[in-house]
């Protein structure tokens, strides 16, 4: 069996190594220095390269010197405008501004070409780039820009973009070209070019050449664009006329047919009327004729008991008359 002092012995082995490692974490974690996107750390050591690296490392104070270079991108403005515009090959200068992106390339052996030619400090700074980089790019400018017209040089932007890369080229003693943007690019004006120049003479000239030419041109495009139009105008109006022709002979058609038909209707409503007005006269006189012999009749009537009564009278009388005959002849019968 193990005896207690031999376990005590062992549980503080275990702890001191336990502590022990998570001091050397700590420390380690302590001296470890992160890189941030777009930086480069160079570490110098005890041995004869310093150690490059992209995302951190260990620094120990004393044994160890570290330096951060920036290699994030830049950009380089040439602007050449005026008399010092970029000269084409037809001798016409073009106002034109450049934007190149350059950085630090992300490789060891450039960022440790830099760090001993420039210093890890002002590899990245802006004014440090223009020393480095201006007169390059500004030449190779000049030398893409001679040999394209000046139509060529404004209409494909794009070609001329990527011959100015290719005369640089992407290599620049540590550093790489990212990318070139043309930010501004326009014929620089005629007022600013110099008549005793020869290459501005034959500037001139050219822009004078083309200009006419264009004015010409134009000219004859506003002709024929005004003739269009008057054309246009002209058929449009035809096309009116039609309508407004057509509008009206319909309106006439309509207009017709609805005296037409209102015609109709007033010969038929006043043929309705004089029948319903026949009608009426034929029952007035119908009732006056019928009338008209009722009192007739009546008139008969009372003729007829008229002569009825007449006759009933002269009856009674002549029976009356009669009577007193026979009352006479009764007497004198009575008196013989």
């Amino acid at each position: 069996m193990t005896e207690p002092t031999d376990l005590i012995f062992w549980l503080s082995l275990a702890v001191g190594i336990f502590i022990f490692i998570m001091a050397a974490i700590l420390m380690m974690a302590k001296l470890y220095k992160k890189v941030e996107q777009g930086r480069a750390m160079i570490v110098n050591t005890m041995r004869e390269e310093p150690k490059v690296t992209f995302t951190g490392s260990v620094v120990i104070p004393v044994f160890h010197k570290m330096e951060i270079m920036d290699i994030s991108l830049k950009a380089i403005e040439v602007d050449r405008s005026g008399s010092e515009g970029l000269i084409c090959r037809d001798n016409i200068r073009a106002d034109i501004k450049v934007g190149f992106f350059v950085k630090v390339n992300k490789n060891r052996d450039d960022v440790l070409k830099v760090a001993q030619a420039i210093g890890c400090e002002r590899a990245s700074n802006i004014a440090t780039l223009e020393d480095l980089f201006s007169a390059k790019f500004s030449e190779a400018l000049k030398t893409v820009g001679k040999s394209l017209d000046f139509e060529d040089l404004y209409a494909k932007r794009d070609k001329f973009r990527d011959m100015i890369i290719d005369n640089i080229g992407t290599d620049l003693n540590g550093y790489v070209l990212e990318d070139v943007a043309i930010d501004y690019l326009e014929q620089t004006p005629i007022e600013k070019l110099d008549p005793n120049n020869i290459l501005d003479s034959q500037g001139i000239r050219k822009i004078t050449e083309l200009t006419a030419e264009q004015h010409i041109q134009t000219n004859v495009f506003r002709r024929d664009e005004e003739m269009k139009i008057k054309r246009k105008d002209v058929e449009t109006r035809e096309a009116v006329l039609e309508l407004e022709r057509q509008q009206a002979d319909a309106e006439a058609k309509q207009k017709r047919e609805i005296e037409t038909v209102i015609a109709r209707e007033t010969a038929e409503t006043e043929r309705v009327q004089h029948e319903e007005k026949l009608k009426s006269e034929q029952a007035r006189v119908s009732a006056a004729q019928e009338i008209e012999v009722q009192e007739q009749n009546k008139q008969r009537e009372v003729e007829v008991a008229q002569n009825n009564r007449l006759r009933a009278v002269a009856i009674e009388e002549e029976r009356v008359i009669r009577a007193r005959e026979l009352e006479i002849i009764e007497r004198e019968k009575e008196a013989s």
